[in-house]
């Protein structure tokens, strides 16, 4: 099976826009939206839940009040201030400590250092994830709770998630809009793919951050293209972008132009090769086709070295 990761170096780059057009092209793939700090595939495909769970990714310090001596142990030792005094009771006498629930980061040393075992670790809902149907195929995707944590973990549940579905549906990629940036939620978009395809934009802060994205690609093994959007508003910058590509080993996927359809297809809840066949619809079209002869080629190497095509 093909995975196909779509990433920027940072947002509002343009990708879930291509992931969607891409979705739309595709005719028999599965999609996964491993953005889910910032999840926003489903306004443009619209998708039918029909399953929704929950994520439970971390963990919170709980303290047993009837357990607890007001040692002050774990207010010393945690680092993230969660544990705290809360002072005399009615009665004058030391109160049980508490722990502030956002401040906890969970991990666990007090509960493992207190002497009265009056701590416990107790598993917290993060988030939410979903299995749902698209007008182009099904679609696994996720919502994480706001400043929750573990959003790497979430995002390898989203495309462990995605590879069953598709397996289920017959499908014969996955079409991943991965997390902006360079981070754990990346990290986790990416590994295991056939091909990432990076989006950027003619600028000096885009070439930057595809310098850094690609640095990630290269470290993991993962054969990368670039395309550059709204590549039109710079022509100068997007050759430096390109000649970069090129330099560090990458493909060129093509240019999209820049086009206020982008914004008419998104108020009517379509792609934009969806909305018109015209303008930046033509752009992705052959971006489409470029990636697709890419992750053919991607497929016939492993199978040539024996990898098969398993992913």
């Amino acid at each position: 099976m093909k995975e196909l990761v779509v990433i920027s170096g940072k947002g509002g780059t343009g990708k879930t826009s291509v992931v969607a057009a891409f979705a739309a092209l595709a005719g028999n793939a599965a999609l996964a939206d491993c953005d889910v700090d910032a999840a926003n595939l489903h306004l443009l495909l619209d998708p039918q839940v029909q399953e929704s769970h929950e994520f439970v990714g971390g963990s919170i310090a709980v303290i047993d009040p009837e357990k607890c001596t007001s040692c002050g142990l774990c207010e010393e030792l945690c680092r993230f201030g969660a544990a705290h005094d809360c002072g005399l009771n009615r009665q004058g006498m030391p109160a049980p400590f508490e722990i502030e629930t956002v401040a906890c980061e969970g991990c666990g040393v007090c509960a493992h250092f207190c002497p009265e075992g009056a701590i416990k670790m107790q598993e917290t809902v993060n988030g939410q994830w979903f299995i749902s149907e698209t007008r182009h195929g099904p679609m696994v995707h996720a919502r994480l709770g706001i400043a929750e944590e573990n959003s790497g973990k979430l995002v390898s549940l989203v495309r462990e998630k995605s590879r069953e579905v598709a397996a289920s549906h017959g499908c014969g990629v996955i079409i991943v809009d991965g997390s902006p940036g360079i981070g754990c939620p990346v990290i986790a978009s990416l590994t295991g793919a056939k091909l990432a395809l990076i989006i950027t934009e003619p600028t000096l802060s885009g070439l930057h951050d595809l310098q850094r994205i690609s640095e990630l690609t290269k470290h993991f093994g993962i054969p990368a293209m670039v395309s550059v959007n709204k590549y039109d508003l710079n022509g100068d910058i997007a050759e430096r972008i390109e000649g970069v590509a090129r330099d560090g080993g990458m493909g060129i996927g093509g240019r999209v132009r820049y086009d206020p359809v982008f914004t008419k297809a998104m108020l009517h809840r379509q792609s934009v090769v969806e909305y018109t066949d015209k303008g930046a619809s033509a752009d992705l079209r052959m971006l489409w086709d470029t990636v697709q002869a890419q992750l053919a080629d991607s497929s016939a190497q492993a199978t040539t070295t024996g990898e098969g095509d398993g992913k």
